[in-house]
């Protein structure tokens, strides 16, 4: 099989290379259960050394830049308690954190999650969180610019490898809340 988009060496549905997935992510895909097959959901096998955006894109081609997309976690805080939520949004914008999501989480601050927390609540490697396989009940803010993409480029739970998903496939995660205007220049 090979990726719609990219110049990959490897591209092997998901649900035939659980193995190479992180815990979380592999349950995820082994459960999948939208509109999108899981045998859409692609792996692509990548060196970790190249896993940054721009170190990645560099590599395997410019082209990529505008099919990526990061997830970062943040936490939101009101009155003493604190909310986790990951944002999906494509890689040549960045989260709007202190308005859209904010809002969204009904905060009086957000930020960044610390590396620590994003890793230790996601089972999943720094610089590769990807939004397939968090917790149930956390919030999964996606820009509305990448459900819009045909395929899109993000991460496996793993520094070593890609996802390679239909963006639709993203509106259908556990939690997930599309919203205009997430992702900023």
């Amino acid at each position: 099989m090979h990726a719609p988009i990219g110049n990959f060496d490897s591209a092997t549905p998901a649900p035939d290379c659980l193995g190479e997935l992180t815990g979380p992510v592999a349950e995820a895909v082994r459960h999948w259960g939208g509109s999108v097959p899981a045998e859409q959901i692609v792996y692509v096998d990548t060196d970790p050394e190249w896993a940054d955006t721009a170190t990645f894109v560099e590599h395997y081609g410019r082209d990529l830049l505008e099919r990526s997309a990061n997830c970062v976690v943040v936490t939101g805080k009101r009155a003493g308690g604190t909310t986790l939520a990951a944002c999906l949004v494509l890689s040549t914008t960045r989260v709007d954190v202190n308005g859209v999501v904010r809002r969204h989480l009904g905060a009086r601050k957000a930020s960044f999650a610390p590396m620590d927390t994003a890793t230790g609540e996601t089972g999943m490697e720094y610089g590769g969180i990807t939004p397939v396989g968090l917790p149930a009940d956390w919030p999964v803010l996606v820009d509305s610019a990448v459900v819009d993409l045909p395929y899109v480029l993000v991460g496996s739970g793993r520094r070593r490898g890609k996802l390679l998903m239909p963006g639709k496939a993203f509106a259908e995660l556990p939690g997930a809340v599309v919203l205009e205007g997430l992702g900023v220049a």
